[in-house]
């Protein structure tokens, strides 16, 4: 009977899972930068912090149009006649040009030294950031028939990712005070809590679902991607700097970078992961 089987091929190349990763750290360093005019402890992030996260969004762009069919297709989400505001790719197109429309006026404003519109665009681009994680886990919820994707809580744990990669790279950027690596340290830990809890409710829920669930369980557990996911992005990567970072060495310079670096590679896998696994079972059956 498997003799009659078709394999078919994954829509979602692994190219998209660089693109979570790059643009969910964009999302979160624009957001450290935006928290500068707010917070005195940011202040040193501030230059960095966005010319890094730009340069992300730079990238993250080159990927999306690199992986069409068509590069040039990409200019269709600026033509007003193409657009369909009922589909979710619309609204994440347009998220994305917002937002680094934004950020170029941000950069104008700093370069201006005029604080009084910088703190405006900086709360506009960092709701604009928010979109991005948000919208990324909301363009694999709508997907019905693929059990990791088709969840409430992949939204929410996109968000939770970029903030824990955002401030792992931004712990390699602050030269500021113990303060900063403190509030650093803290959206560390607690992004990654909140990481490790939803994949632990994901993986609940996955196990014990239909026959389609059970399977992608299985694949997500074992062999390759199992220790992907289990070994390297959530053992490695999540409860390990956990530990680290609620340890007296975790609070050292040394400590918070390797927490950091554990986390980043964490990070990386955990998207591969989540984009390999939601496709898996439909390449067998």
């Amino acid at each position: 009977m498997g003799d009659f089987n078709i394999f078919h091929h994954m829509p979602w190349s692994s190219t998209y899972s660089i693109y979570f990763f790059t643009i969910g750290i964009s999302a979160a360093l624009f957001f450290f930068s935006a928290l500068s005019w707010f917070r005195e402890e940011f202040r040193s992030l501030r230059n960095s912090a966005f010319y890094l996260s730009f340069v992300l969004l730079a990238v993250s762009g080159v990927l999306l149009i690199g992986d069409l069919s068509k590069p040039a297709r990409f200019l269709n989400i600026m033509n007003p006649a193409y657009l369909n505001f009922t589909s979710p790719l619309t609204w994440g197109g347009l998220n994305l040009i917002s937002f680094g429309l934004v950020s170029l006026a941000y950069f104008f404003m700093m370069r201006k030294n005029d604080e009084v519109m910088s703190r405006k665009l900086a709360v506009v681009g960092s709701l604009l950031a928010l979109g991005l994680p948000v919208y990324t886990g909301f363009d694999l919820t709508v997907h019905q028939n693929r059990p990791v994707w088709n969840t409430p809580l992949m939204p929410i744990l996109f968000v939770a990712m970029s903030l824990v990669s955002g401030a792992a790279v931004a712990s390699f950027l602050g030269k500021g005070t113990e303060k900063l690596q403190a509030m650093l340290r803290g959206f560390m830990l607690w992004s990654a809590a909140a990481v490790g809890i939803m994949l632990i409710s994901l993986l609940g829920t996955t196990a014990y679902g239909g026959t389609g669930q059970e399977l992608t369980f299985m694949f997500m557990t074992s062999g390759t991607l199992g220790g992907i996911f289990i070994g390297v992005g959530i053992l490695l990567g999540t409860a390990a700097p956990i530990l680290l970072l609620l340890a007296p060495f975790g609070r050292q310079q040394s400590g918070m970078m390797l927490s950091a670096l554990l986390l980043l590679i964490g990070g990386m896998a955990l998207r591969y992961s989540i984009l390999v696994g939601g496709q898996i079972v439909q390449t067998y059956f």
